[in-house]
């Protein structure tokens, strides 16, 4: 799709080589061009206050707090403007939560340059992106009317998810809260959050579970699917 308009695209990731490859790759459309960058929450929103982009692509892993927040405020505040969630963080967790949240698209880091472009033409299109395999699985829940929350874990809220899940890989409080942006007694407090929602006794029995869950959820993403590799 080529136009004679050039749309603008906000970029909000916390690393700055991120956003400089997806700058260089973004800008060689003729159609496409980086009209700003910021790397926490309150600089991706004064940033889209003051340059209205056309879309605005994000990660959920940004300073001091979730991606999940920002999303969110654009929405109150600027309704039109498609977001674009560009995360590390895997679909099966955390598409449907930024969806819900009110993003038009979710699409992870080990995505293709090609994959990028055409997901962002879609949201300017007014429609959603998501990969194939997870539109696959959200349409299948739908269909066979699966309940919004099935797992204990989804009682987590995004910012208590994404500390359960460095609790998994073997992060202490201190690195947690380096790697987040965040106070040791902020993650001390999300913690123990964790704990009563999943109703673990203890921080032992706590790490014990996260890692346990981490270690099964990775080894479902390996997992291919036959339908989905019979596909390929």
């Amino acid at each position: 799709m080529v136009t004679s308009k050039q749309e603008n695209v906000l970029l909000v990731d916390m690393y700055p080589v991120v956003r400089l490859g997806l700058k260089q790759m973004i800008d060689k459309e003729v159609d496409l061009r980086v009209c700003g960058e910021a790397d926490s929450v309150e600089t991706g929103f004064a940033a889209l206050e003051s340059l209205k982009p056309d879309v605005v692509i994000l990660d959920l892993a940004l300073k001091g707090a979730s991606g999940i927040e920002l999303i969110k405020r654009i929405k109150q505040h600027y309704s039109l403007i498609p977001v674009l969630v560009f995360s590390l963080s895997h679909e099966s967790l955390y598409a449907e939560r930024s969806l819900r949240a009110g993003a038009r698209g979710y699409l992870m880091k080990s995505a293709s340059g090609e994959e990028i472009i055409t997901a962002i033409r879609t949201l300017l299109s007014q429609e959603i992106y998501v990969s194939g395999p997870m539109g696959s699985r959200m349409l299948s829940k739908f269909v066979e009317g699966r309940p919004a929350t099935s797992s204990p874990i989804d009682r987590l809220s995004n910012r208590e998810l994404e500390v359960f899940q460095l609790i998994g890989q073997g992060l202490g409080t201190r690195q947690i809260a380096e790697k987040l942006h965040l106070s040791i007694k902020t993650i001390e407090s999300y913690r123990a959050h964790i704990k009563d929602k999943l109703n673990l006794g203890s921080a032992m029995e706590l790490v014990h579970h996260a890692i346990h869950w981490q270690e099964s959820h990775e080894s479902r993403e390996d997992a291919v699917p036959e339908s989905e590799a019979s596909s390929k």
